[in-house]
């Protein structure tokens, strides 16, 4: 039979597990989640260990997996928070915008802006966070490109609209259109990361509104 001093032996680590759980956390969740953005951002997913987000974020390991899960799991949260304060902005002007045109405008405008703003990654996380990975980070490429995909079927339809309202020629080719106007975003990014600036980014949105059609029965604009 086990003795009062062996049952409180065995019973020790539980407790100090315990309340460990129980302790509040010693840092700012939404501030370690914003540095890991930055890192992942910076460096791309598979580039990004463990090491460098528990250095940017200034937090341990343990803590980093007790709040977050694992690096995949952190990662889309990451991508969240990103889409949410600085990758929106396309979305957010084909939303608000009367037609597909001056979403498209504003959205590539807000890209040379974004894309170049000082003090933070260049680029956009979505488009070169996942470029080059191995094999076992295949679902995170995945899931960054259907996000892309997913932006080009937003503009195709906003050019469907238009060409349903009778702002575009019946014959636009709206996913073709869609499609360059998301190369386009694409290559801004990686132009900017590497190393082009506001204006030569402003430059190429404007030379790629020009081969956007002009209204039903008029020219363009």
């Amino acid at each position: 039979m086990a003795t009062e001093e062996t049952r409180a032996s065995e019973q020790a680590p539980a407790a100090e597990a315990a309340k460990r759980r129980g302790r509040p956390r010693s840092f700012d969740r939404d501030t370690a989640l914003e540095q890991a953005v930055r890192s992942f951002w910076e460096l791309g997913y598979e580039a990004t260990s463990i090491s460098d987000l528990t250095r940017a974020m200034g937090i341990s390991a343990p803590s980093l997996y007790a709040a977050f899960g694992d690096k995949r799991a952190l990662f889309d949260e990451v991508v969240a928070v990103y889409k949410q304060h600085y990758g929106g902005f396309l979305h957010r002007a084909l939303a608000e915008e009367p037609t597909a045109r001056r979403g498209v405008e504003r959205g590539l405008r807000e890209a040379a802006t974004e894309y170049t703003l000082p003090g933070r990654p260049r680029g956009c996380l979505v488009v070169s966070a996942a470029l080059n990975i191995s094999p076992a980070s295949l679902e995170v490429a995945d899931s960054l490109r259907e996000m892309r995909r997913a932006t080009v079927r937003q503009i195709a339809g906003a050019i469907r609209a238009d060409i349903a309202s009778g702002e575009l020629p019946g014959d636009t080719a709206a996913d073709a259109l869609a499609g360059y106007i998301g190369a386009v975003i694409h290559g801004m990014s990686q132009q900017a990361r590497d190393g082009a600036q506001r204006t030569e980014l402003e430059a190429v949105a404007e030379l790629a509104l020009k081969v956007w059609p002009g209204p039903a029965g008029g020219t363009a604009r």
